[in-house]
């Protein structure tokens, strides 16, 4: 199964790919089905529709994705390409315990395939720009990161994986944290998981980000894999054309080597599974 289950596309603030590019380029390169996941990140960006000014940040609006045109765009790329490949309705929620009831109305008020459920701000600060690090110890913003991320999966059910689950990874400019020290958090969080019938993702992105590891980093996966863990999806973390089915096929078999069974799609919040 060649599938990719986290792409952005224009309906994403820190992206310009236009969504029937996104389609076409999908099937130019063979994949079987395709998953878009635009961003959702309330607490630091607003709707649309909320009435409010919208702010912009390097010259790009700083909003959510434009909830009606992203619903119908994809419906209509379903009806041009839907005979080419298998396309799926989803949404990338930045989530923090104190947005929780946004979600919550946002995901009633439309039908999805798919959520994945990210942690990209803690406190409506960002790791990208070490807002949430600054002032805190290396200890400090791990912990608290794990903290929020074991409070969400307690409080909110409605998700498919958590996607790219050691994100502050990425941001850490201390260096790589050793795993053992938050070893007990991140397995309350993944026995949670399992016991909810939710999963988690492994996003490729860390080949672009040229990480030490993957992520979650392989200790995650193996734990993951030792605590019964089964639903897994793959994906680009696709914001343009270069990055669009990256590294799929090779993390695919890296995942098989460690003794994973199945990659999962998604269709209505149900996992399908995909023997690798």
């Amino acid at each position: 199964m060649f599938a990719d289950y986290h792409v952005h596309t224009y309906y994403s603030d820190d992206s310009t790919y236009p969504m029937e590019d996104v389609v076409r380029d999908a099937i130019q390169m063979g994949m079987e089905e395709i998953c878009f996941t635009d961003h959702v990140d309330y607490g630091i960006k607003i709707d649309w529709d909320w009435g409010q000014e919208i702010k912009y940040r390097n010259g790009d609006p700083f909003a959510n994705v434009d909830y009606p045109k992203y619903m119908a765009e994809i419906v209509k790329m379903k009806r041009l390409y839907g005979d080419k490949i298998r396309i799926k309705t989803g949404l990338e929620f930045g989530m923090q315990m104190h947005t929780i009831p946004l979600y919550e109305k946002l995901f009633a008020r439309y039908p999805f395939d798919f959520i994945i459920l990210s942690v990209h701000q803690v406190e409506d600060k960002e790791f990208w720009t070490q807002d949430f690090q600054r002032g805190r110890t290396q200890q400090e913003y791990n912990e608290r990161y794990y903290e929020e991320m074991l409070n969400l999966v307690k409080n909110y059910k409605n998700y498919s994986v958590l996607g790219h689950m050691d994100l502050i990874a990425r941001y850490d400019k201390a260096g790589v944290y050793p795993f053992e020290k938050i070893r007990p958090m991140v397995a309350e969080i993944l026995k949670i998981v399992i016991a909810d019938g939710k999963g988690i993702e492994l996003n490729t992105s860390s080949h672009r980000y040229k990480l030490t590891d993957s992520q979650p980093c392989a200790a995650i996966l193996k734990l993951y894999r030792d605590l019964g863990g089964k639903i897994l999806t793959i994906g680009s973390d696709s914001h343009a054309p270069a990055h669009l089915g990256a590294y799929i096929r090779e993390d695919s078999r890296i995942l098989k080597e460690m003794g994973f069974e199945y990659l999962c799609t998604y269709e209505n919040m149900e996992p399908v599974f995909h023997r690798l």
